[in-house]
C-alpha cells in the first residue's frame, strides 16, 4: 500500500482559539493516538489531499518534529459550508497488530450484462477490512466480466487472502440493473435473451429450444 508523508508539529495549546488560530494559517490541528500517549500535533492542511481527497487507501509515515509514526486516518471533521477540513483523528500503526480500514472497491472487466443493455451499478464503493497492515490491501477488485443483467455479486463472493472482510458476507457490492425495456422478465427470459444476444454477436444461430 502507498505511503503518503505528513510533516507535522507539536501542540503547546489546545484550546479552541488557537486551534481557530491554526486553521486561519492553513494548519489542520490532529491528535495521534494508539500508543502509549496521545500526541496533538498540526500540520499544513494541503498536505492532506493525497489522503482525503483520492479514492485509494494508503499509510501515513508521520513526521512530528523528527520523531516518525506510521498511521492511518481514523476520523475527520469537515466545516458543514466551507468543507473545509477541520481536524484529524489518526490511529498509530504497529506492524504485527491487525488494523481495520475502508478499502475502495474498483470493478474489473466488462460485465456482460452491460453489453446487453444493463447498467453496472457499484452499491458499495468501500468495504471494511481487518488485516495486518503488511496484508491490507489498496483495493479490492471484482472481476464483472460474466455478471448477467439482473444479477449481483455479494461481499461472500469475494476471495480473500490475508484479510478478513468485516462487511456482512449478504451485503451486494455490486450488481447489473435490468433496463427498464426488460423490466418485468422473468430471469429465464433475461438470460435466453442474453444468449441469443451474445450468440448473434458471434455470429452464431442460437440453439432450438
Amino acid at each position: 500500500m502507498r505511503t503518503v508523508e505528513i510533516i507535522g508539529f507539536k501542540r503547546a495549546n489546545l484550546g479552541k482559539s488557537e486551534s481557530n488560530k491554526l486553521r486561519a494559517e492553513g494548519n489542520v490541528p490532529g491528535v495521534l493516538y494508539g500508543g502509549e500517549e496521545q500526541v496533538h500535533f498540526y500540520a499544513p492542511a494541503i498536505q492532506f489531499r493525497p489522503v482525503l481527497y483520492t479514492p485509494e487507501a494508503c499509510f501515513l509515515k508521520l513526521n512530528i518534529e523528527g520523531e516518525v509514526f506510521e498511521a492511518i486516518v481514523q476520523e475527520t471533521q469537515w466545516h458543514p459550508v466551507s468543507e473545509a477540513l477541520l481536524h484529524v483523528d489518526l490511529l498509530q500503526l504497529f506492524r504485527g497488530t491487525p488494523i481495520k480500514m475502508n478499502i475502495p472497491v474498483r470493478a474489473t472487466g466488462n460485465a456482460v450484462g452491460v453489453k446487453n443493455g444493463g447498467t453496472l451499478i457499484v452499491k458499495n464503493p468501500r468495504l471494511s477490512v481487518k488485516a495486518l497492515p503488511k496484508n491490507m490491501p489498496e483495493v479490492i477488485e471484482i472481476d464483472v466480466t460474466n455478471l448477467r443483467i439482473g444479477k449481483a455479486i455479494k461481499v461472500g463472493e469475494l476471495p480473500t487472502a490475508d484479510f478478513e472482510f468485516l462487511t456482512s458476507p449478504l451485503v451486494t457490492v455490486v450488481n447489473v440493473a435490468i433496463p427498464r425495456a426488460l423490466r418485468g422478465k422473468s430471469a429465464a427470459e433475461l438470460e435466453a435473451e442474453e444468449a441469443a444476444a451474445e450468440a448473434e454477436e458471434a455470429g452464431e444461430a442460437p440453439a432450438a429450444e
